[in-house]
């Protein structure tokens, strides 16, 4: 929660991604209380758009942990592969409040 809000503060969205269905995700949000939405990418259209990795786990396919910085539509960071998974929030914010620092000093 404490990272949501310093990402609040950076003016930036963030939204989660998964390959499991709306109703999977509701149960999903509301037993873990994750503070922003989730995306069904069920037919996997924007993994096979950006060429996102996926894994099979079980017969399930299903979408690699990653984080992408997008920009006015733009890609212009990905994070993969996460590791370790508790801090990619922070290793994210983290480049996020730099390029955001460098831009307000007027460096490219």
């Amino acid at each position: 929660m404490k990272l949501l809000a310093i990402a609040l503060t950076l003016i930036v969205e963030v939204y989660g991604a998964s390959s499991q269905d709306v109703a999977y995700q509701k149960i999903f949000v509301e037993r873990t209380n994750i503070p922003f939405e989730i995306l069904s990418d069920k037919h996997f259209r924007l993994t096979e758009a950006l060429k996102l990795p996926t894994f099979t786990y079980n017969g399930v396919r299903l979408i690699g942990r990653l984080a992408l910085l997008v920009d006015k539509g733009k890609v212009e960071k990905v994070f993969y592969p996460v590791f370790p998974p508790d801090k990619n929030a922070e290793t994210v914010l983290e480049w996020v409040k730099a390029c955001t620092l460098s831009e307000r000093l007027g460096e490219e």
